[in-house]
C-alpha cells in the first residue's frame, strides 16, 4: 500500500528503497545534503566512505568521488550553471566543484578554524547560496554566527550577525538561499525560526511557525516555494512529541505555510523521518531528503547499534 504524504496540492508518494547503491557503496552514514542538477541528476552528499555519491532520478549508481577530501560533508548547493559548491563543517572549508569532483575553488583554511565566535571566517561553516548576481552568501553557523558575503572569486565583501535571539542575530545559522530578488533566507535553527535579509545584511522579517529548521531549498523561478527540513525534537523530553517535526514543511514565498509531509514523532516506518537534515527538489517537483539519521540515533539512544534499515535519503514522489 503506498504512503502518501501531505493535502491537496501538495501530496506526495514515499518511494522506498529508492537509491539502488552497489557493494561497498552504502552509506551507513549521515547524508548531510543532497543536490539536483539539470538533468536531475542527484548528488548525495554524506558522511560515509564515498562522500559524494551520484545517482540518476530513478536511484541508479552513476559514481562517486570525495574520498579523502572531506571529513564531514555539510551542504551542497548547486549554483546556476551546474557546479557545486560544498560546504565542509569539519574542515572549516567551501569548495567550488564541478560535477565529477575537480575542485575549482577552495574558501578557507582547510583543518584550521578561526577562533570561536570571532565571527572570522570560517569556524564550521554550514551552508552556501548565490544571489542573482553572482554574489555567494556563506552562513557561518556552528562555531561563529555570521553569514559572510564574498565576490564570485572568493574576495570577502562584508560579514553581518552575532549570537543571540533578536533580528540579526543568530543560534546556529544552519542554511542559507537566496530569491529572485536577491533576498537571503537564513535558517536560524536553535531559534526556531528562518530570518529574511536583503542583499546587504538588512533585516526584513521572519517566519516563525517552525521547529528547529535545517534543510532549506527554494525553487529557482519567481515566487517559488521553499521546502523546509524540520529535524524535531534535540532533548529527550520532547524527541517523541508530536506535531515538531521531523519533517518536510512547505511553504510560500511570503512565509504562508501550505503543507507539512509528516506529523509522526522520529521513526524507521514508511513515512516517518529521523533529522531531515538538507533537501532539493528535482524539475519535476520530486523531493529528495538528506537526513543525519545515523548521528540523531546515537544521540537518543547512546551505545545501542544502529538498526537495520536506518534510512539517510530518501524520495517523496509528487503525486499528480
Amino acid at each position: 500500500m503506498a504512503i502518501i504524504l501531505g493535502s491537496g496540492a501538495h501530496r506526495y508518494e514515499v518511494v522506498d528503497t529508492w537509491a539502488k547503491l552497489p557493494p561497498g557503496q552504502e552509506f551507513n552514514a549521515d547524508v548531510a545534503a543532497v543536490g539536483v542538477d539539470t538533468q536531475d541528476r542527484v548528488y548525495a552528499f554524506n558522511r560515509g566512505r564515498h562522500p559524494m555519491v551520484v545517482l540518476d532520478r530513478d536511484g541508479n549508481f552513476l559514481r562517486s568521488w570525495g574520498e579523502g577530501l572531506f571529513p564531514r560533508a555539510h551542504g551542497v548547493h548547486m549554483a546556476p550553471d551546474d557546479t557545486l559548491w560544498l560546504t565542509d563543517d569539519g574542515d572549516h572549508t567551501v569548495r567550488h566543484c564541478t560535477l565529477d569532483g575537480k575542485v575549482l575553488l577552495t574558501i578557507g583554511v582547510p583543518g584550521k578554524p578561526k577562533p570561536y565566535m570571532s565571527g572570522e571566517p570560517f569556524h564550521r561553516c554550514t551552508h552556501t547560496a548565490f544571489s542573482p548576481r553572482g554574489d555567494l552568501y556563506v552562513s557561518d553557523g556552528y562555531g561563529n554566527s555570521r553569514v559572510h558575503k564574498f565576490a564570485p572569486n572568493g574576495t570577502l565583501l562584508f560579514s553581518w550577525g552575532e549570537p543571540g535571539t533578536d533580528p540579526g542575530q543568530f543560534n546556529i545559522a544552519h542554511n542559507i538561499c537566496c530569491d529572485a530578488d536577491g533576498w537571503v533566507y537564513v535558517a536560524d535553527r536553535e531559534n526556531h525560526r528562518i530570518q529574511v535579509f536583503d542583499g546587504d545584511g538588512k533585516f526584513e522579517t521572519q517566519w516563525i511557525n517552525m521547529h528547529r529548521p535545517s534543510g532549506l531549498y527554494m525553487e529557482p523561478r519567481p515566487q517559488g516555494r521553499f521546502y523546509v527540513g524540520e529535524i524535531g525534537g534535540g532533548m529527550g523530553v520532547n524527541y517523541d512529541m508530536p506535531n515538531i517535526g521531523p519533517r518536510v514543511s512547505i511553504y510560500s514565498h511570503k512565509g504562508e505555510l501550505l503543507a507539512r509531509l509528516g506529523q509522526r514523532p522520529a521513526g524507521l516506518e514508511l513515512g516517518q523521518f529521523i533529522s531531515p537534515h538538507g533537501l532539493a527538489v528535482d524539475s519535476r517537483g520530486d523531493i529528495y531528503v538528506g537526513e543525519v539519521s545515523y548521528t540523531n540515533w546515537g544521540n537518543r539512544y547512546k551505545g545501542q547499534a544502529h538498526p537495520p534499515g536506518l534510512r539517510s535519503l530518501q524520495k517523496l514522489v509528487k503525486v499528480r
